[in-house]
């Protein structure tokens, strides 16, 4: 026997992209590098030689796209702000036909029926910020914070929902620590230097905010719950210190006014110590949190692993990704569960969520079979719905993505899209978990039948703990 999951009523549904990712034409009208653009034309550094050029062709296609969207039923649509395109030299002077084209983005969502949510960075920093030091630099909060004054003078009478910051935590792992991303740099002293600026920065543009904003504005973070492998000590410090270092180090100072203490363990001499003023900004009073979350993490100890000395485990009964991550729905609710706790049950929204996997080609009829997305969407729409019933206070859910895009350094191989798309020809196709989500919309939840769970491997509780 099954029963329908309503959600609340003003519940938002909406999909998100990011700037980099689909709209193409990075230098258009007069707009500057980014280190996005820089890192994926190196030979080397993203597979097959991809990069943003052109993308999915958005900057030239707004008007259809957003049809699609309308064709969906969102409500909302999560986009970010390439900093390059409306301040090329990241500081100073405005490129009007930039800033002039998110402006025309706004209104045309609006026109639609769709509310606009602004991420005023999602990792492409303009290059000419990055030759002065990018996130090493602790000018650039104050550069960070001019930035998003240009935006809300421009379009907080329209926009009601901001973020200042997309995944700072991929930010510092994988363009400072590991340099797999942009810029590139594999440096364990830089990479919390990093991370503390970009959280001087948000800080500063919530400031900024508070200032001349009339609405809402927060951060969006990506989190992982951490499992340990076993129950022996080695394994629950190994998830411990993975906690900490991925999901506590970016939330404890916003709400709490310092790091996780285990980031010492993690860092060792490569651990600052902070002015204790850094923390009234950072600490700045959000309107939200935005949670990415696509994957758990079952985590044994292993001493060689850098720097957290802890591996993640494949499971061996488990569903995987085309991106290595297990489908694991009860990580969403505990890690919804664990920031409700820990933090006071701020407002929260998911603000990505979504799977890659393999697409076949288009069928004839126009019909694109991917029943594993399908799946994944509904194993993790019951989650939040069982997470808004035991008490979490959410808002709102966006897919990732809306449509396939440049999947960073995996180019284009890994499709998130619900909405598939041809990059030879540009050519747009809805594939069934968009006709899915189309229906979960149109009922606010209705169409979700409750199921008996399968058994899953599990390693106790999750490490909530310093």
């Amino acid at each position: 026997m099954s029963t329908s999951m309503q959600f609340p009523d003003g519940f938002l549904w909406g999909a998100s992209t990011s700037a980099y990712q689909i709209e193409g034409s990075p230098l258009a009208d007069g707009a500057g590098p980014s280190i996005w653009q820089r890192f994926a034309n190196t030979p080397g550094n993203i597979r097959d030689g991809d990069t943003g050029d052109i993308a999915c062709d958005h900057y030239n296609r707004v008007p259809g796209d957003i049809a699609l969207m309308r064709e969906i039923g969102l409500q909302a649509y999560r986009f970010s702000i390439s900093w390059s395109r409306v301040l090329p030299s990241g500081r100073g002077q405005v490129n009007q036909a930039g800033l002039g084209f998110y402006d025309k983005l706004v209104d045309q969502l609006l026109e639609n029926g769709i509310k606009p949510m602004v991420t005023l960075f999602h990792w492409d920093l303009p290059e000419a910020l990055d030759n002065q030091g990018g996130w090493l630099n602790r000018d650039i909060a104050d550069w960070f914070g001019d930035y998003a004054r240009v935006m809300f003078e421009r379009l907080d009478d329209r926009v009601q929902s901001w973020a200042t910051l997309n995944e700072p935590w991929v930010v510092a792992d994988g363009g400072y620590l590991h340099g797999t991303l942009a810029p590139g740099h594999r440096n364990l002293f830089e990479a919390p230097v990093a991370t503390h600026n970009l959280l001087r920065a948000h800080g500063a543009a919530v400031k900024v905010y508070r200032e001349i904003g009339r609405h809402q504005i927060g951060l969006v973070v990506n989190l992982e719950p951490k499992y340990p492998a076993s129950g022996s000590d080695a394994d629950r410090e190994a998830a411990a210190r993975a906690h900490a270092y991925m999901n506590g180090q970016y939330l404890d100072p916003v709400f709490l006014g310092r790091y996780p203490e285990k980031m010492k363990d993690v860092y060792g001499a490569a651990w600052p110590d902070w002015p204790a003023a850094d923390f009234d900004l950072i600490g700045q009073p959000l309107d939200f949190i935005g949670i990415n979350y696509y994957t758990r993490s079952v985590c044994q100890d292993d001493p060689g692993a850098y720097p957290v000395r802890a591996v993640a485990v494949r499971q061996k009964l488990g569903t995987y990704t085309e991106t290595g991550w297990e489908v694991y729905a009860q990580g969403l609710a505990d890690t919804l569960d664990w920031v409700a706790q820990r933090y006071g049950n701020p407002p929260v929204y998911i603000t990505e969520n979504g799977a890659a996997f393999f697409d076949p080609p288009v069928a004839e009829g126009g019909r694109i079979s991917d029943p594993l997305r399908v799946d994944y969407f509904q194993k993790h729409l019951r989650a939040i719905h069982g997470a808004i019933a035991a008490g979490v206070n959410l808002r709102g859910y966006c897919a990732w993505s809306l449509f396939d895009n440049l999947e960073w350094a995996h180019g284009f191989s890994k499709r998130f899209g619900i909405v598939h798309v041809n990059f030879a020809t540009q050519e747009r196709t809805l594939k069934d978990s968009a006709y899915f989500y189309r229906d979960v919309i149109a009922g606010n939840g209705a169409v979700l039948e409750e199921i008996v769970p399968r058994p899953s491997v599990w390693h106790g509780e999750p490490m909530w703990r310093d």
